[in-house]
């Protein structure tokens, strides 16, 4: 004999799964959320009149629990600079990348848990803010205002190049590994300007044929991390303790590196390294 309830939650399974995967941006934690929503829909001795509304309440609680938490506690991740959002991290965010665009990854990833909920609920799943509001244990207007503030960061972060960016930088980081001087000429434009903030002070290199001849780049960086750095492409490198050695920013305009600020001491690295609360 067939379980109605069973039925009737297997019938909103995936619907809650991708709302809980969007929100947390974790495949794992997407079904440890959404099973015990089904656990807790087992235990629930009262007739639901709407099924599909109060299991998006509870998702959506359990979703925020799960962000909150993560605040509290230490992320791998956190020991990157501020700011600072990786591009080839676990295959999740690979996933959600592609499934949400990449400026969106990169400002889910800044939200504070009630932005992210509100904004994820409301645009991405068209839930209505007065719902949105019971979640988060706010006014319909509250939730507004936080989808709202979520949205404008969200429009701030859309970048339609960043993937021709990503290419420039990876162009630059081969021809620097490979030693290629006209390579390097290539990405760079000619009044290219690099800032290096070395343990010994800050550097200045001005020009293309001087930043592709005569400038350092870390050994480190050419095979590091991709990230995006307040919007904008880089790498980071880590030691062998897995903390942050160096850190490149790149500026991309028509096509060539316009400025590259390279990080290589600890003490900025560190400084930097808190994420806000």
């Amino acid at each position: 004999m067939t379980d109605p309830i069973a039925e009737a939650f297997e019938a909103q399974r995936e619907r809650l799964r991708a709302v809980a995967y969007r929100v947390l941006g974790s495949h794992a934690d997407a079904e440890d959320v959404v099973q015990d929503a089904w656990l807790r829909l087992s235990r629930q001795e009262r007739a639901i009149d709407n099924l599909g509304g109060w299991l998006t309440t509870v998702v959506g609680r359990l979703s925020l629990d799960v962000l909150r938490a993560r605040r509290t506690r230490p992320q791998p991740d956190d020991r990157l600079p501020d700011g600072v959002v990786p591009l080839d991290g676990p295959e999740d965010d690979v996933a959600l990348a592609d499934s949400v665009g990449l400026a969106l990854l990169v400002v889910l990833d800044a939200l504070g848990p009630g932005e992210r909920l509100a904004f994820v609920l409301h645009d991405l799943f068209a839930v209505p803010f007065d719902e949105i509001g019971r979640i988060l244990g706010k006014s319909t207007d509250a939730a507004k205002m936080l989808a709202s503030r979520a949205r404008r960061k969200v429009r701030a972060a859309e970048r339609p190049h960043a993937r021709a960016e990503r290419d420039v930088v990876q162009a630059f980081l081969t021809a620097a590994r490979d030693g290629d001087f006209a390579a390097l000429l290539q990405v760079l434009d000619p009044d290219v300007r690099l800032t290096a903030e070395t343990p010994d002070g800050v550097f200045v290199v001005l020009g293309a044929t001087k930043v592709a001849g005569g400038a350092k780049v870390p050994a480190a960086a050419v095979g590091g991390r991709p990230v995006l750095v307040g919007g904008r492409p880089g790498v980071v490198s880590y030691g062998a303790d897995g903390t942050v050695v160096a850190l490149l920013v790149f500026t991309i305009a028509g096509g060539r590196i316009t400025e590259l600020t390279v990080t290589t001491d600890p003490a900025k690295l560190s400084a930097r390294a808190a994420r806000p609360e």
